[in-house]
């Protein structure tokens, strides 16, 4: 008689390349909604971000229970930052090449952004700062918490915590650029407002929380207290 011996999965049983188990239990527990069941998690890939597929019982507004399944992307969360001079009427972006928008049909990939970055084990404040120094080269001063807003719902678990912050002239204490470890070429770019808000408009800035963030501030941020 021959015994199969399963052997141990890496994210699961063991850690993976990025020391994380048990990636198979995200949703198990959840019981904050009593139309929804988790039955079934299965790992489909975690090379480096997290995809699952996600069994459950769904009770419709109707009382029927039928059973549906999700693959959710999990990316962890971020934080994003627009950083403005009221003063001058400028607003501090990036720019730097995208390859999930190159190839879903984006002319070159460079998208304009406002400097962002996942938290990893971060608070967001403390992320959105490092990723000022990193990306802008800008060393933060007070915060404003804008709002906070799942960016593809659908399939992407990643919330997005916004913040905007006054800079000078003075505060651009670095050249930024990301880091070149991480593959990272980021381009500064200081722009006037005004023209910034042109660029969404004409499709030069595409990015969706670059545009939230820049219609904020247009509506009821700095630009529109000033």
């Amino acid at each position: 008689m021959t015994t199969t011996v399963q052997e141990p999965v890496p994210g699961i049983d063991i850690p993976d390349a990025r020391g994380r188990t048990g990636l198979d239990r995200t949703g198990r527990h959840l019981t904050g909604n009593p139309d929804v069941l988790v039955t079934d998690v299965e790992l489909v890939a975690s090379a480096w971000h997290v995809l699952r597929r996600t069994t459950f019982r769904y009770r419709h507004r109707d009382g029927r229970w039928t059973t549906e399944q999700r693959e959710t992307y999990d990316r962890g969360n971020g934080a994003t930052i627009l950083l403005h001079d009221v003063a001058r009427g400028t607003v501090l972006l990036s720019r730097q090449f995208r390859f999930p928008v190159y190839v879903n049909g984006h002319p070159d990939g460079m998208l304009v952004e406002t400097a962002a970055g996942l938290l990893d084990a971060d608070d967001p404040e403390i992320a959105v700062r490092r990723e000022t120094q990193e990306e802008l080269g800008v060393a933060v001063g007070p915060l404003e918490h804008v709002f906070d807003v799942f960016m593809s719902p659908g399939s992407v678990t990643e919330r997005l915590h916004f913040y905007a912050a006054a800079y000078t002239a003075a505060d651009r204490t670095g050249a930024g650029g990301g880091l070149a470890e991480e593959g990272e070429d980021i381009e500064v770019l200081e722009l006037p407002f005004a023209e910034a808000l042109a660029m969404v408009d004409d499709g030069r800035i595409a990015d969706a929380k670059t545009i939230l963030l820049l219609q904020w501030a247009a509506l009821r941020g700095p630009f529109a207290r000033a």
